[in-house]
C-alpha cells in the first residue's frame, strides 16, 4: 500500500453531531469544554450546531439537519480535508431513520482516518489529548493511487 502524510493544523476542525436523545449530553459537555472548544473551527448539524453556538456563545458553522443531508455535508468536508475531528454523539438504543447517511459518515470518517469519538469519555480523551494543541502529521492510505491501480486491474 502506498501513503501519503495528512497534517491536521493546531488550530482543528471539528463536527460536533448528536442524535435528539444526546444533545443535552453533547450541550453540557460543550459548555464544560467551551475554553478549549474556542480555539479551534467548530461545525455542526442543524439543531446540534444552532444549540451549541446559542448555549456556548461559540461560532459554528451550520449545516442541515442529519436527515436531511447535513450528515452527507460533513461527510464530503472530511474528503476535501476540511473536518480534522469529528464528535458524534449517537444514540445505539434509538432507531434513525437516516441510518445509511450516519455509516457513510463513520465510513468515510474510518477511510481519512480522522479522530472519532461516539461517546462522551472518547470525546473528553481526544480533547484533552496533547494533539489537541499542536500540529499531527499522520499517514493515511493513498486513495487516489489506490482507484487508478483498481482501474487499470478491471480494464486488463
Amino acid at each position: 500500500m502506498e501513503y501519503v502524510n495528512v497534517t491536521i493544523e493546531k488550530t482543528k476542525k471539528i463536527a460536533l453531531i448528536a442524535h435528539d436523545g444526546k444533545k443535552a449530553e453533547l450541550l453540557d459537555w460543550a459548555c464544560r469544554n467551551k475554553e478549549i472548544l474556542q480555539r479551534h473551527h467548530l461545525c455542526g448539524t442543524g439543531t446540534t450546531g444552532s444549540l451549541i453556538q446559542e448555549q456556548t456563545g461559540l461560532p459554528v458553522q451550520i449545516f442541515k439537519s442529519g436527515p436531511f443531508g447535513g450528515d452527507q455535508q460533513i461527510g464530503a468536508r472530511i474528503v476535501d480535508g476540511k473536518i480534522d475531528m469529528l464528535i458524534f454523539i449517537w444514540d445505539p438504543l434509538e432507531a434513525q431513520p437516516h441510518d445509511p447517511d450516519i455509516k457513510a459518515l463513520l465510513r468515510i470518517a474510518t477511510v481519512y482516518d480522522i479522530p472519532v469519538a461516539n461517546n462522551l469519555a472518547t470525546a473528553d480523551f481526544i480533547i484533552h489529548s496533547r494533539f489537541m494543541n499542536e500540529e499531527y502529521v499522520h499517514p493515511i492510505e493513498d486513495q487516489v493511487k489506490k482507484m487508478k491501480n483498481r482501474l487499470v486491474s478491471v480494464l486488463k
